[in-house]
């Protein structure tokens, strides 16, 4: 398997479905199998753990964990050997309604190979390590300063997020005279060193606790950031990282996101800079009308019959599906639609049931990879993301029209 963006978007998501799940009682089953292990070795400890679920006083507890260990059993039979990376496996009775059944099974590949073998049966899904593969490895520290306060923040991946805020005890300025004027501005400056000492120590405790820190930039609407700087206030580990110093005209979320748009030449190859690039391509071309941008799900289908796509964007809430339906008078279709939707036969209109349902956002990108496209995934944390979510959440920047 290759574990590329769209990969990690459907494990996100998958991830954020896992999380909110809670077992009426110890029946949720998670199982990690590391790269290269045995299946019959995990099929024999499965057969041991059923023998021993036997025991289980409560007898709706007893039947779902040996149901859930039943369809373990009979999916890694299916499987064989475990991939590449190993194999993660969840399972268990999701139903929220005491009594009723609904036991669904996931399976997953990681994106890091796996070192440890876990078998544990809870009221939750075991996911902290899985949650450590999807951590960000793309990270930057960002500080918005001035003489009014402080903003500290994180890019990591595509999100900009403000972590502190700083209020500041520096005074304004006065127009008082002589001996007091003096006293004054040397009060002013003590608080200015104190603030920009707090901010450091602030910023030092957030960002060294980040390994994956690649840099740090700071920003500011006046020259306090200059001095802030060019200080040696922050951590020298923090000093070694300092990518550059930017102009910004705002401070919180504002000012940080500026710091991102303004100090993109200081961060070229990160995803959020790249990204940014690709959304003022695309939406340059709309405002354009010559042709080389199309939005909408029957526009980039036409694009991609034709060859012509050169780059397919694709929303991270991108939320359609493609499903195979059946009707009981025996009509069979497949259907490009919004997840979710109930669908009746266009026969005989009664409601038809769902053989097999999967992502669009898995699918297109094999489909549009046979003609040589390049694909990109959208946050929608941005507001050019959140902009190009509202007209449909796909599009693509074409080669020719």
């Amino acid at each position: 398997m290759v574990f590329n963006e769209e990969s990690q978007v459907r494990l996100k998501k998958l991830f954020k479905v896992l999380e909110k799940i809670r077992g009426r009682h110890t029946e949720l089953i998670s199982l990690y199998i590391p790269a290269g292990y045995n299946v019959v070795e995990i099929q024999n400890m499965l057969r041991s753990e059923y023998a021993l679920t036997q025991n289980v006083k409560s007898r709706q507890t007893r039947n779902n964990v040996l149901n859930a260990l039943e369809k373990i059993m009979n999916h890694l039979k299916v499987i064989g050997r475990t991939p590449q990376n190993g194999l993660i496996v969840f399972c268990g009775n999701v139903s929220e309604k005491e009594g009723q059944a609904d036991m669904q099974i996931w399976s997953v590949e990681p994106p890091l190979p796996l070192s440890q073998k876990i078998y544990w049966c809870d009221q939750t899904f075991i996911l902290d390590p899985l949650r450590d593969m999807l951590r960000e490895k793309e990270v930057y520290g960002l500080i918005v300063i001035d003489g009014g306060g402080a903003d500290i923040g994180f890019l990591k991946g595509k999100k900009v997020s403000l972590e502190k805020h700083i209020n500041s005890m520096v005074p304004g300025k006065t127009a008082a005279g002589g001996w007091s004027q003096m006293r004054y501005l040397r009060i002013r400056e003590e608080a200015k060193n104190d603030h920009m000492k707090k901010v450091a120590e602030i910023a030092d405790d957030m960002f060294l606790k980040e390994k994956d820190l690649k840099g740090v930039i700071i920003g500011g609407p006046g020259p306090f950031k200059d001095k802030f700087s060019d200080g040696e206030f922050l951590n020298y580990q923090l000093r070694k990282k300092q990518l550059g110093v930017v102009d910004t005209s705002y401070t919180g979320i504002q000012g940080l996101q500026e710091i991102i748009q303004r100090g993109e030449d200081l961060i070229k190859e990160a995803s959020a800079v790249k990204e940014r690039k690709l959304m003022e391509e695309f939406f340059s071309h709309l405002q354009k009308d010559d042709g080389l941008s199309v939005y909408g799900l029957e526009e980039v289908k036409k694009a991609m019959n034709m060859g012509a796509i050169e780059m397919l964007l694709i929303s991270e809430d991108y939320s359609w599906v493609r499903l195979k339906l059946k009707c009981q008078c025996g009509n069979e279709i497949e259907k490009d639609t919004k997840h979710g939707m109930e669908h009746k036969c266009p026969n005989c209109g009664a409601k038809m049931d769902v053989l097999e349902e999967r992502e669009l956002i898995e699918i297109l990108p094999e489909e549009v990879g046979a003609f040589s496209s390049n694909i990109q995934i959208i946050s929608s944390d941005s507001s050019e993301g959140e902009q190009f979510k509202n007209l449909g959440g796909i599009g693509a920047i074409l080669r020719f029209k």
